[in-house]
């Protein structure tokens, strides 16, 4: 029964931060400093619900399931790549320019 009085704390702490978070947008110095201190205890309360409700889900989970590992396939290397070979194209014979 943690689970329920986890849930019931969270509600009241939410009230609470809702009507506070009113009156510090009017300009409350006090309730934004509640807001602060309360928002602290929300994270909180919210951490230990999350533990008890993952705790709760797997109570029904008696026997765990084992998963069978596949083998990795060896890989093949990889074939290598013929070089092609280019063929030297010749240049054009050029006569020089004299001056």
């Amino acid at each position: 029964m943690a689970l329920s009085k986890s849930v019931d704390q969270l509600k009241r702490l939410l009230l609470e931060i809702s009507h506070d978070l009113e009156k510090s947008g009017r300009g409350n110095k006090a309730a934004s400093q509640r807001v602060r201190t309360n928002t602290i205890k929300f994270a909180k309360i919210a951490k230990m619900y999350r533990k008890e409700s993952v705790a709760e889900g797997r109570k029904g989970d008696k026997k765990k399931k084992t998963t069978k590992r596949k083998v990795a396939k060896k890989k093949k290397p990889a074939a290598r790549k013929k070089k092609v070979t280019r063929k030297k194209t010749t240049r054009k014979k050029t006569t020089r320019r004299r001056r």
